[in-house]
């Protein structure tokens, strides 16, 4: 059992009932198997035990002694303990402190740890628009549903694990400062491809349409940067649902040919060519003009001609 005096770094609320245990140091006790009984506030005789001990390790242990680093104390304190302090009578149990602990104390002891201890580190990140939380400068998905909540992380060597009002809902792979872990299915379908930059997938939902439009999607794409020109296949997506494939693919047969690879230029083209022969027959036929004079009226008659026909 530890009685800790309501340190900060043990104790986040001190209640002499029901104290509030820091979580990093509750899941340290319980790999330890120890349990943790904090002092009363302002309540000396409830450490009186535990801080008697003080001033005989500060003056009778360190007090004089020259120590080199923290290897030289703990060697030394050993030492202390089990050669100096741990044979001279106690004077409340009147015996040896050596020989108690060997006698009655050390059988209940578990084994020591073979390993450190791994330190987790706990975060309350919040779950930005793009659908990444960020612990220890690395950021990871997390589902739609959870975008714009405060969620608490709990991270250790090999994972992370994120909770919403105490239950689990995700775990990651514990990346580096700078990594990044993703999971497909954290994004909406309608997402998926431009969030992951599935270049290859665009590609080929544009040759889906035609077998030009797939071509001139290809040369949108070709470079040493792909993602950097999604938004233009993504226009180019836009233009068939907007015209139509048929349209768009005889335009992109012609763009292809002339290496013509600019979709403002397509969307252009598409805008002020004429509509189908079919569209244009459904047009109303201009109706015919009303009131108009005989066209004798317009003739020119020669000189000398009368209105009847007969000479001046």
């Amino acid at each position: 059992m530890v009685i800790p005096d309501n340190t900060k770094a043990i104790v986040d609320l001190a209640d002499p009932l029901q104290p509030r245990v820091v979580a990093a140091f509750r899941e340290y006790s319980q790999a330890r198997g120890f349990h943790i009984d904090p002092t009363r506030v302002r309540h000396p005789r409830d450490k009186a035990r535990v801080e008697r001990s003080v001033p005989s390790v500060r003056e009778d242990c360190f007090g004089g002694e020259d120590l080199r680093d923290l290897d030289a104390a703990r060697a030394h304190a050993g030492a202390w303990c089990r050669d100096d302090y741990g044979v001279h009578v106690h004077t409340r149990t009147q015996r040896r402190p050596r020989e108690h602990f060997e006698a009655e104390e050390q059988t209940h002891l578990r084994p020591a740890p073979t390993e450190p201890y791994d330190v987790p580190l706990w975060a309350t990140p919040r779950v930005a628009r793009d659908h990444f939380a960020q612990v220890a400068k690395a950021l990871y998905t997390l589902p739609t549903r959870y975008i714009g909540q405060t969620l608490t992380a709990r991270a250790d060597r090999a994972l992370v694990r994120f909770y919403h009002q105490g239950a689990l809902i995700k775990v990651h792979p514990r990346q580096p400062p700078g990594g990044k872990a993703i999971d497909r299915t954290d994004f909406p379908p309608e997402k998926t491809v431009y969030a992951l930059r599935d270049v290859a997938f665009l590609q080929r939902q544009a040759a889906e349409h035609g077998a030009a439009i797939g071509r001139l999607a290809q040369a949108l794409l070709d470079g040493p940067l792909p993602w950097t020109r999604m938004r233009q296949v993504y226009a180019l997506l836009g233009l068939v649902r907007r015209f139509g494939a048929a349209r768009v693919e005889a335009v992109c047969t012609d763009a292809v040919a002339a290496e013509l690879f600019d979709v403002r230029r397509l969307h252009r083209i598409l805008e002020h060519a004429l509509r189908p022969a079919a569209a244009r027959a459904e047009e109303a036929p201009v109706p015919p003009a009303r009131f108009l004079r005989p066209s004798t009226q317009y003739a020119l008659r020669p000189l000398g001609t009368a209105p009847d026909g007969g000479a001046l």
